[in-house]
């Protein structure tokens, strides 16, 4: 074995490491907490694939267009005619007037827009809301209905840096109902759902909830005699309610139903992006496929 050399001074020699560089020191900080903020907006945002959402968008989505499309060129049908105003539009006295048109509402007149890729009826969120009677006498009375709909959702305000997440709102009365309900006063609570939470939410009330509920045969269709003009035919919203006891039946709040003092019924709204003639039963044709039975009397 041949001796190691030795050093020279031209070899070159092990400094000492520094002090790692400050990342934060370009960064402003928060008045409030005195933590560096980042120049932009941090976004949370989902880590794993939602099923129900893949679903849709791989299967529901062609499947909903073939069953709800139209035959026919939309520039060949028939134009509506045009409601003439109240008021002369060119008179300068009318400018800033409300200007309403003769001849009442025309929601469930107009036909429904011509069906594209782009506009095929999708689920745009689900609004959950409970009403307290007792929060008319004591505000208190809300904090277990608030405590609820949290566990269940998962919804706080402006939850995981979205900014447009408004979490669990208190429901106010509006109008003078009976004497016992005043305007202003606190009624219940609701919480609107968008994005991968409300796909989370419809698939435990389909998988969990809704076959281990026995009152619930379904949801109740309106008979073959209603109209089809009416407001709630072209609304595209699918309503239906459910018994105090569903609530107990969620895995969130059946794995400690002991810490709420009771449960609450609620009522689930649907909102779809269907407009026109026809939109609730493409908006039923939609909840269909995500497993929410109908049924007819």
């Amino acid at each position: 074995m041949c001796p190691l050399a030795a050093p020279t001074s031209a070899t070159r020699s092990v400094a000492r490491f520094g002090r790692a560089p400050r990342i934060t020191k370009h960064l402003r900080r928060n008045r409030e907490t005195n933590l560096p903020q980042p120049h932009v907006n941090i976004l949370t945002r989902q880590f794993a694939p939602c099923r129900l959402e893949d679903h849709y968008y791989t299967t529901l989505q062609d499947d909903l267009m073939y069953m709800t499309f139209k035959h026919g060129n939309p520039e060949v049908l028939k134009k509506q005619r045009d409601i003439r105003l109240k008021f002369d539009p060119d008179d300068p006295y009318v400018q800033n007037r409300y200007n309403p048109p003769v001849g009442g509402s025309q929601m469930g007149r107009k036909p429904a827009p011509p069906l594209t890729p782009e506009n095929v009826i999708r689920l745009e969120k689900i609004s959950i809301h409970t009403m307290v009677k007792e929060a008319i006498s004591t505000k208190s009375n809300l904090l277990g209905a608030i405590m609820a709909l949290r566990a269940l959702t998962g919804e706080t305000y402006k939850g995981g840096g979205r900014h447009t997440v408004e979490g669990i709102q208190i429901v106010r009365g509006k109008k003078s109902v009976g004497g016992w309900i005043r305007p202003g006063i606190p009624v219940g609570v609701k919480v609107d759902l968008k994005g991968q939470s409300m796909y989370d939410f419809l698939g435990t009330l389909v998988e969990f909830v809704l076959p281990r509920l026995r009152d619930f045969n379904g949801v109740t269709l309106p008979p073959l005699s209603s109209s089809t003009n009416s407001p709630s035919a072209v609304s595209g919203v699918v309503s239906f309610g459910l018994p105090p006891v569903a609530m107990g039946l969620f895995p969130q709040i059946e794995v400690n139903l002991d810490s709420y003092p009771r449960t609450y019924g609620m009522h689930i709204h649907f909102v779809t992006n269907a407009t026109g003639l026809g939109a609730q039963n493409r908006a039923r044709a939609l909840v269909s496929a995500f497993q929410i039975p109908f049924l007819r009397r």
